[in-house]
């Protein structure tokens, strides 16, 4: 496992400090404002350590109610409001500074045999030999700002690699649709739990960009203000973060300075393993910037 993935996981696997009570660190990317996935897989590990083992997240749910601070801890209170035969039904807040920041319903249900069919996987070429983010990022280093630079050319514990070639610092009109390929930066051990919850921190990357492409916006524009508002996860095979994952995203709407992306992601074998849905904030800012 590199050391950043391994810091990663260590991220999000939290400090229990009492029953159903969690505290968390939050992770410096180069911005404040803290990223949503990050909030994300920690409130699924929250609730995950609550829930019996053999059970395991089918759907997540969940809106980011303030913007985060990066620099501060975080505290996530899980309460148990099911605990069914089949279902298990956890809600979980995610707390800065005496306020909600991040509220989440996560629903776990455990292996059972029934029907099976899935949407086909689309026909794109594989990882190989295609630029990651951060080789794009190295190659276009000139245009990002030096408050952040450091922190964006620096290895992730994430790594992403673009079917479709969309440059973020020199954004074209375009589709609102992409395929990404990502996993994880090493080797993982063999817990569900945590591809799960790693998963979800990663599902929370390029929805909003998708929404962005047709209007040949890019969120690292001053006169942008972006956000995601909600985020939804559906589990519906076993998945592993340390293969190659795709991500075909598309946008069907944005209005009303909301933008709508979804996405649906296949493993190497062509199985649907979770589908995602998110809507985002795109407000153009005329104040001057």
């Amino acid at each position: 496992m590199s050391e950043k993935l391994d810091d990663l996981v260590s991220l999000l696997a939290l400090e229990k400090i009492e029953e159903n009570l969690f505290r968390g660190l939050s992770q410096d990317l180069g911005f404040r404002q803290l990223f949503g996935g990050q909030v994300l897989g920690q409130a699924l590990s929250a609730a995950s350590q609550t829930v019996a083992p053999e059970r395991k997240v089918h759907s997540v749910h969940g809106y980011f109610l303030r913007p985060g601070d990066a620099r501060l801890p975080i505290v996530y209170q899980v309460e148990s409001p099911r605990d069914g035969g089949s279902f298990t039904t956890r809600t979980v807040t995610a707390i800065q500074k005496g306020r909600a920041i991040f509220t989440l319903m996560a629903s776990f249900h455990g292996d059972e045999r029934g029907v099976s069919h899935q949407t086909p996987m689309p026909e794109v070429v594989g990882p190989e030999g295609l630029k990651s983010e951060l080789d794009v990022a190295l190659e276009h280093q000139h245009l990002i700002p030096e408050a952040v630079r450091e922190s964006v050319l620096c290895p992730k514990p994430i790594e992403i690699r673009r079917v479709n070639g969309y440059n973020p610092f020199n954004p074209k009109k375009s589709e609102p649709q992409q395929y990404i390929w990502f996993r994880a930066a090493g080797e993982l051990p063999d817990d569900d739990h945590l591809h799960r919850y790693l998963f979800a921190y990663a599902s929370d990357f390029n929805l909003l960009s998708t929404a962005a492409l047709p209007h040949g916006i890019s969120t690292w524009s001053p006169r942008m203000q972006v956000a995601s508002i909600d985020h939804a996860v559906w589990f519906h095979r076993p998945l592993r973060m340390d293969d190659w994952l795709l991500y075909a995203m598309d946008s069907p709407s944005a209005s009303g300075a909301r933008g709508f992306s979804r996405g649906l992601v296949y493993n190497r074998a062509g199985e649907l393993v979770a589908s995602v849905a998110q809507e985002s904030l795109m407000r153009e800012r005329n104040d001057g910037i």
